[in-house]
């Protein structure tokens, strides 16, 4: 991994055929759920968050969900990402089971097949940015972590602030340096939970610039969650949540053109 030059800001999405089957059909998509049910609570006080939910994302493609709090979009990515088990259900992503994975299983997987982009920018407040953009590299055994998180920070316009504190940078600034974390191990799924929501219009609109040109240039995945129609029009496809429950969807008008050339944050 760290001698692999060409795994740099511009190169292409995983390779995760290596990874143990989970059947052909499971295969054929980055993200396949089926019949995920997930209950929160006890007794009477129990709360189905997810019901019977059905999921089928293709390599490479950008999906945007939509729906009103409490719909069960965030809790949908956590099961996604194995940070949340369901009760019930089929859970493969990037070809692996994440039923057959115990927790240090699923953050080993989640540190080098999936990057994930908070509305909260969750750095580690006693590290400098570039320090935090090396802890996956670090944690999935990077002998150049420090080389390519500076590679990163610097595809992201944060040459300058490498060595400052996440106290010393905007929210814009923070939300960037999440973003190069998300990216430096070059994921094969990016997942992000309404990433524009603690920041204003114009830095919104930047840290979109940025998410989608990662996703176009490594080809990676991309699952979104957002409240904001215009930006998830940007998406291939748009999905929407009711009650725990996905209705089915159509493409986007803006599917398969420049998606630059869209508009809208959150």
């Amino acid at each position: 991994m760290g001698d692999d030059e060409g795994r740099g800001p511009v190169s292409s999405m995983n390779d995760i055929s290596g990874l143990p089957s989970a059947g052909a059909a499971a295969g054929a998509y980055a993200v396949a759920l089926s019949g995920v049910n997930l209950s929160l609570g006890c007794g009477g006080a129990s709360v189905h968050i997810l019901r019977d939910s059905e999921l089928h994302i293709a390599h490479g493609e950008a999906v945007a969900l939509l729906g009103p709090s409490g719909s069960g979009k965030s809790t949908l990515l956590m099961v996604m990402t194995g940070l949340e088990r369901p009760d019930s259900g089929s859970v493969i992503v990037a070809g692996q089971d994440l039923r057959k994975l115990d927790e240090d299983a699923l953050a080993r997987f989640r540190g080098t097949n999936v990057g994930i982009v908070f509305q909260a920018f969750h750095l580690i407040p006693t590290m400098t940015a570039l320090e935090n953009v090396a802890v996956p590299l670090e944690l999935a055994g990077e002998r150049e972590a420090l080389v390519r998180a500076e590679r990163e920070l610097a595809a992201v316009g944060l040459a300058q602030r490498l060595n400052h504190y996440p106290a010393e940078l905007s929210g814009g600034e923070q939300q960037r340096v999440a973003l190069a974390r998300a990216l430096a191990p070059n994921p094969a799924i990016i997942v992000a939970d309404e990433p524009t929501g603690n920041l204003d219009e114009a830095t919104g609109r930047e840290i979109i610039e940025l998410m989608f040109r990662g996703h176009r240039e490594r080809g990676t995945t991309l699952v979104l969650v957002t409240h904001d129609t215009a930006l998830a029009a940007r998406c291939d496809r748009v999905l929407h949540m009711h009650s725990g429950q996905i209705a089915p969807s159509l493409p986007t008008p803006l599917a398969g053109q420049g998606r630059e050339g869209a508009t809208g944050t959150s």
